[in-house]
């Protein structure tokens, strides 16, 4: 089994609240731009709006696309960024542009931990499912990444669960999109709909927001701290909305209050006229 991370519910608290940002897409050079925004500068403003607004969190979860460039540096700016947000712990998951093995390293170098199983107090776990396949765009659950997911359902059934995972396994509407989402995705299917208590999915990669039914279970996806995804279109094509990121409370019950927040407009442009990237 994976480690586990316990965390304590805080005092006179009854909900657990849970940041998510995913999609960072870091350079080893702060001054490149991806399609015309520079990723260490949107992450640095998310992180500072953030910290503007004095929330508290008992988690960071982080769903992949750290590094645009996955080198060791791009690592280090991203634990540097972790460190404003201190003592909130962090999780995280590789996306389909990092390099597992850089990034595993780096981390615990700087002290984030590599766990994929977190309990919270008495109602909830978190499950973080590894979907990157190497040098795919698309995602692919393992026999091991599902048995061990089935393994932790088992051993705290009584705990509702949250599950986060790079590739949603729903198409989004965006054909372009949709061809490199979860491809077994109806492998996830059949063991979550054997556990009422996982009540929600959390994935990264599509750069937008969703908040729909999937199964039954609530599926959540959150926008890049940089760039964003245009919805509902065949071909490739850039938002220019504001870079964002996801607040989620969990609450005692079972259910889920989240909200998606984002930057002021007018802050990050970019170029919408490239066809990819």
């Amino acid at each position: 089994m994976e480690n586990l991370f316990k965390l304590p519910m805080p005092a006179n608290e009854t909900e657990i609240r849970i940041l998510q940002l995913t999609d960072i897409h870091l350079f080893a050079d702060k001054k490149k731009t991806l399609l015309g925004i520079n990723t260490a500068d949107s992450y640095s403003a998310v992180l500072e709006a953030i910290a503007t607004q004095k929330q508290r969190f008992d988690l960071i979860i982080t769903t992949g696309d750290l590094a645009q460039e996955p080198a060791i540096t791009s690592y280090q700016y991203f634990a540097r960024g972790m460190a404003e947000l201190l003592p909130t712990p962090c999780v995280w998951l590789p996306g389909n542009h990092d390099d597992q093995r850089i990034m595993a390293d780096m981390l615990f170098d700087e002290g984030i931990t590599a766990t994929k199983q977190v309990i919270i107090g008495d109602n909830w776990q978190i499950l973080l499912l590894d979907s990157q396949v190497s040098e795919q765009p698309y995602g692919h659950l393992s026999d091991h990444q599902l048995l061990w997911m089935e393994q932790c359902l088992q051993m705290f059934p009584r705990h509702y669960t949250l599950i986060a995972l790079h590739h949603p396994p729903l198409a989004c509407g965006c054909r372009w999109l949709d061809q490199n989402n979860l491809r077994n995705a109806s492998m996830l299917a059949e063991i979550v709909l054997r556990y009422p208590r996982v009540t929600t999915l959390l994935c990264g990669h599509i750069h937008q927001e969703i908040d729909l039914d999937w199964c039954g279970k609530r599926l959540l996806a959150t926008p890049s701290t940089c760039i964003q995804f245009k919805p509902d279109h065949a071909t490739f094509t850039l938002d220019n909305v504001a870079p964002g990121w996801r607040c989620i409370n969990l609450q005692p019950d079972g259910t889920v209050k989240t909200q998606v927040q984002r930057l002021a407009n007018g802050l990050f442009y970019p170029d919408i006229s490239a066809n990819g990237y």
